[in-house]
């Protein structure tokens, strides 16, 4: 089996900097509208991951993320079984109604609203999975286009709760102070999370995005 390092294409003693760059590329050319295949795709970012967790070549298997978690250690320990509840809000719907996506209320006014599935509801996040991958295995066409943290297109708001970004190329300081965060990568950690999804819509994310994939332009059309 190929290591994280023949994988991104990068020598085992790169720093971290190169590793980077390696993987801006190779996720580039993985990508499925790119030439590649989803598990190519899948394969590059499992390599970047592995990496950002402390690859160690030397230990059993070579394939050992730095240390295993503490089971007494609180939330590590906890989020290896727990679920996230998710409620979520269609960003679309907002100016529909005339919320403010910084309403302290939003939630409890889309509550009373009668709102669509679509627009509205609540799903679980089991272990492991992204809140983007979340969405998708519960039957919900959220957008997204690299699903490797370098673009926004899959951007949502952070209204409660916390998700972990081991990857983000894009965002900077400022929108992550605004609570904006990456679906595609982005791992619950918290019991709960309120999220306003299709932010990509945002005046601020404009010039983060990449061209919408297929499927994700027909459903904006719709």
């Amino acid at each position: 089996m190929a290591s994280p390092y023949e994988v991104l294409l990068v020598d085992p003693d790169a720093d971290e900097e190169a590793i980077e760059r390696a993987y801006r590329e190779r996720v580039k050319q993985a990508h499925p509208d790119q030439g590649g295949s989803v598990e190519e795709f899948r394969r590059v970012r499992t390599a970047y991951e592995k990496l950002k967790a402390g690859y160690d070549a030397e230990s059993e298997n070579g394939e050992r993320f730095g240390h295993a978690a503490d089971p007494e250690d609180g939330d590590a320990a906890r989020r290896e079984y727990a679920t996230t509840e998710v409620t979520y809000l269609n960003y679309d719907v907002l100016a529909d109604h005339g919320w403010d996506a910084d309403d302290p209320d939003l939630f409890e006014k889309a509550a009373r609203a009668d709102l669509a599935e679509a627009d509205f509801g609540q799903f679980r996040v089991d272990p492991g999975e992204s809140l983007l991958e979340g969405a998708e295995n519960r039957g919900h066409v959220w957008p997204f286009a690299c699903r490797g943290g370098a673009c926004a297109n899959c951007a949502i708001k952070l209204v409660e709760g916390e998700l972990s970004m081991p990857v983000n190329h894009i965002l900077p300081v400022e929108l992550m102070e605004q609570d904006i965060r990456l679906s595609c990568n982005g791992m619950p950690i918290t019991d709960e999370l309120k999220v306003v999804y299709n932010v990509k819509h945002m005046p601020i994310l404009e010039e983060l995005l990449l061209p919408p994939r297929p499927f994700e332009q027909a459903y904006t059309d719709d």
